[in-house]
Formats: structure tokens, C-alpha cells, sequence
């Protein structure tokens, strides 16, 4: 009997050290549960809780109701949480390189072959003490979207005169540069009931998840072409990625450049899907035509990267990656 009771603490003891020895990642991301790129980055934990059994495990504490989402990039940044899944735009002014995010014409796809997210990374671990884990849910474009109908100057412009233009750091140089706008910031679980109560009539989205959001029930028109691209991603604290063992660390970036991957090719598709379920509904789209819709895409892109050249200028770094940035995230 005394035998056996050894055995069974040694295997009890075992058993312990192999529990301690799994790393354990606290998670959260941005926005509630309900919208579809949540849903991805879930999806994405699901597959490393999956692959990384015995070895790696993340744990989601939640989204905007735990950390708000303007706050998670610090919280990872100081070790409150381990990783998040969030839109580079809220740490713009650590990270002014997220830029050549927002103005791409590709996804992480092409930005992952060619060196790209690699060197984002680098900047990351430099500038903020996060490791960039990948940039997820890419090539999803934004549409301008408005309530009434928006008008088009003599020349074919966009005119703006007259909304009350919801925005956040996404769009604020392309809304205020190149349009001309005074816009309103807001986060995105305030935008449902500012469009019910009229204090704004138009904001600009991707092309996905208005339908999730419930903001369809409010705006009526979609403005083309589209411009920018997502920028959602998944930083992790850096000191918690150096513990990791080179077993975890290996198996959250192979799962992590998979999901790239499988969310950019899967959210394409869907974007076309949801897009067309918005125009059967009732959703009238206004094209920008000819020299005027040019313009309005240029303008997008130009007046983000001249935005990305001021903010790089007033850090240590300076411009050192600013053209190569501009390459590697463009398919020129």
C-alpha cells in the first residue's frame, strides 16, 4: 500500500509540472462578439488552443466591456494582458508605420511574402515592446456610407457639406485633408445610437459587417469607389513572447500566418457576398466617375502616407522605412 501511495504522488507531482508547463496567453479584442472580425480572431484561438494542446493556450478575457478598446494596445504594451486583437489605428502615435497598413492596395498575403509584416514586426518589438503576430482579416476595403443621399460638386466630387461625419483615426486625414470635413469621434459601439439619433448621418466602414452592427437600418447610400484597408492585427506583449517556449512561439506564428492566409482569401469572398445582400436590401450606391473618382482614391491613399511621413518624422526612427514600407505593402 505505502508503494502505491508513492506512485501515485509522483504521478500527482507529473501531472502538476505538466500543467505549470503549458504557457498561457490572457487575451482580448476590440470589438463585441457579435462582429464578423471578431468572430475571425476567435476562430484563430480556436486553432492554436487546438494545435497548441499540452503546450500553448489562449485564454480570452473579452472585448471592449473588459479593456476598452482604445486602451487594450496599452494594457499589452504594459503586461495588464497578454495579446490583443486590435486595429493597429489606436496606437497610431507609437506606431505611425501602421499607415502603410491602412493605405494598402494588397493584403497580408503579398505583405508577408515579400518581407513586409517581418519588418512591421521589427518596428513593433522597437517602438511599442509588442511582438506583431499578423495582420488579420486584410483586404477589406472601406465604403463612405450616408443616410440621405450625398450630392457631387460641378466636377464631380464628393461633396461633404452639410454631414455630420462620424470618424476615428482610421479615416482623419483622408475625412479632413482631402474632403474638407469637421468630423465626429466616435468609437464604434457608440455609432448605432448616434445614427438613431441623428447626431451623425454618414461614416465611413469596411465592407463587411454593417449588417452585423445593425447600422444598415440607418444608412441608405454607399459612396464609390472604396479606399484604404483593414488594419486589425494581433500584438503581444513582448517580455510574455520572449517566456514563451520556442515550441509556443512556433505554433501561435505558423497558425497565426495560416490565418492571415485563410481570413484574407474567406473575407474577400464575403465581402462581395455581404455588399450585394446590402444593394438587394434596398442600399442605392452613388459612383464617383472618371478624373473625380481617381482623385478620390489617390487622395486616400496620398493623404495617409503624408500622414505617415509627419508622424515617422517626429520619432527617434525617422523615415528610415518609410519608402520601403510604402513597397512592401503595395502592389505597385
Amino acid at each position: 500500500m505505502k508503494k502505491v501511495t508513492l506512485t501515485l504522488g509522483v504521478l500527482t507531482a507529473l501531472a502538476s509540472t505538466q500543467v505549470l508547463a503549458v504557457d498561457q496567453i490572457n487575451a482580448v479584442h476590440a470589438f463585441p462578439p457579435s462582429l464578423i472580425y471578431t468572430q475571425s480572431f476567435l476562430e484563430f484561438v480556436d486553432k492554436v488552443n487546438e494545435r497548441g494542446e499540452g503546450v500553448v493556450q489562449i485564454n480570452v478575457r473579452g472585448g471592449p466591456e473588459v479593456i476598452g478598446l482604445s486602451e487594450q494596445p496599452d494594457a499589452v504594451r504594459n503586461g495588464v494582458v497578454d495579446m490583443a486583437y486590435t486595429a493597429a489605428s489606436f496606437y497610431a502615435g507609437t506606431v505611425p508605420e501602421r499607415d502603410a497598413m491602412v493605405a494598402s492596395n494588397t493584403n497580408a498575403i503579398y505583405a508577408r511574402e515579400n518581407g513586409g509584416i517581418d519588418l512591421l514586426n521589427e518596428i513593433h518589438q522597437e517602438k511599442m515592446g509588442t511582438y506583431y503576430l499578423g495582420w488579420f482579416d486584410s483586404g477589406v476595403s472601406y465604403n463612405f456610407y450616408t443616410i440621405d443621399g450625398p450630392s457631387v460638386d460641378g466636377e464631380g466630387n464628393l461633396n461633404v457639406s452639410g454631414l455630420r461625419l462620424r470618424s476615428n483615426p482610421v479615416y482623419d486625414a483622408f475625412f479632413q485633408d482631402y474632403l474638407g470635413a469637421q468630423p465626429i469621434s466616435l468609437p464604434t459601439t457608440d455609432v448605432y445610437a448616434a445614427l438613431e439619433r441623428g447626431v451623425v448621418n454618414a461614416t465611413g466602414w469596411t465592407q463587411i459587417g454593417l449588417k452585423d452592427l445593425n447600422w444598415d437600418r440607418f444608412l441608405n447610400y454607399r459612396v464609390d469607389p472604396a479606399f484604404f484597408s483593414t488594419d486589425m492585427g494581433v500584438i503581444v506583449n513582448l517580455d510574455k513572447w520572449n517566456q514563451l517556449s520556442e515550441e509556443s512561439q512556433q505554433i501561435l506564428q505558423e497558425v497565426a500566418i495560416e490565418h492571415e492566409r485563410d481570413s484574407a482569401e474567406q473575407l474577400a469572398e464575403l465581402a462581395k457576398e455581404q455588399q450585394a445582400q446590402l444593394e438587394a436590401d434596398g442600399m442605392q450606391v452613388i459612383t464617383l466617375e472618371g478624373e473625380a473618382a481617381q482623385r478620390f482614391s489617390d487622395a486616400a491613399r496620398d493623404a495617409t502616407w503624408e500622414r505617415m511621413r509627419g508622424q515617422m518624422e517626429r520619432h527617434p526612427m525617422g523615415l528610415e522605412h518609410y519608402d520601403t514600407l510604402i513597397e512592401k505593402f503595395n502592389d505597385l
